[in-house]
């Protein structure tokens, strides 16, 4: 079913058009609901500045690595997190400064890619925003960088939206990918597109396997197609932020007669401790410097006025 309705979002076929349709009442309510929670809000100031990354869209638009490289310029920095696909439910540190403490299933496979890729930033996830806000600042954190958190209606943030290079499908959601109306892209104070502002460079480590197996539990899996090697003689795909099994990933490999298994960070990091062969593909953004200093600029400028 969401493979189905990840099709009617990013590569609808003709006849899928009648789906469409038939939803459309349905997006015109829950865009109508959206928009009337956004303007009904009242964001709240937590004295400290904090840097929202999110999108408009169900699945993935390059958030993770973004915020990777935003919080990589800022010192005593902490991202919060939902923790998406995470086995539990509360408040979980992920990291202090650098300091690994949980486990991926407690955090999730964004928050904990983020944590090993960030050595010197704290992150925390928590289904509450405002209570993972409170704890950084009694910390003593002085930026935070929200991750997936355009739609936190009640938090005061500089807002920035990333955008997909084209969506063919622009309506909200349950008949098109968007959480709110397009429009909404209005109230955030940066909009970057891919391809304009920010672009995808994906880097294979040195390998001798010819035959490789892609295994991989991401939104919107087709994204990757560029990035595969010439290669490839499989697909192994789960749900987003789904869990591998490695007995099972063993008997696939044996399946495709393949000499490694092909996975993002993202995927790598529910991997560790597995006795596999595996190729890590990394994804880094190459971002405008111009964008990243105009929140560079925000966060100056928020401290002076506030005297911090």
């Amino acid at each position: 079913m969401k493979a189905f309705f990840e099709q009617i979002y990013y590569r609808p076929r003709v006849y899928q058009y009648f789906i469409i349709l038939l939803l459309f009442p349905l997006s015109i309510l829950y865009g109508v609901i959206m928009l009337i929670r956004r303007l009904a809000a009242k964001p709240k100031e937590y004295g400290l500045p904090i840097v929202s990354v999110g999108n408009l869209i169900v699945g993935g638009s390059g958030k993770t690595p973004f915020v990777i490289a935003l919080a990589k310029r800022y010192e005593n920095v902490c991202v919060i997190s939902r923790g998406y696909g995470r086995q539990g439910r509360g408040l979980v540190e992920v990291s202090q400064k650098g300091h690994l403490l949980c486990d991926v299933k407690e955090s999730g496979d964004e928050a904990m890619l983020m944590a090993q890729s960030l050595p010197h930033a704290s992150v925390i996830v928590s289904e509450s925003r405002t209570e993972a806000i409170e704890l950084a600042k009694r910390q003593g954190v002085e930026v935070i960088v929200l991750d997936d958190g355009f739609n936190r209606v009640n938090i005061k943030k500089f807002e920035i939206i990333l955008e997909p290079e084209h969506i063919p499908n622009r309506l909200p959601f349950p008949a098109g990918p968007y959480r709110e109306f397009s429009f909404a892209s209005r109230y955030a104070d940066m909009v970057l597109k891919e391809g304009r502002d920010f672009t995808r460079q994906v880097e294979r480590g040195e390998h001798h396997c010819h035959r490789v197996l892609l295994a991989t539990a991401i939104a919107n899996p087709s994204r990757l197609e560029p990035y595969l090697p010439s290669g490839l003689v499989g697909k192994y795909i789960l749900e987003d932020h789904a869990y591998f099994d490695e007995a099972v990933l063993a008997a696939k490999l044996k399946e495709y007669d393949a000499d490694c298994l092909l996975v993002t960070q993202k995927d790598a990091v529910k991997m560790r401790g597995f006795k596999l062969p595996i190729v890590e593909m990394k994804l880094k953004l190459d971002i405008d410097e111009k964008m990243l200093e105009k929140v560079d600029l925000y966060i100056k400028e928020y401290k002076e006025s506030n005297g911090l």
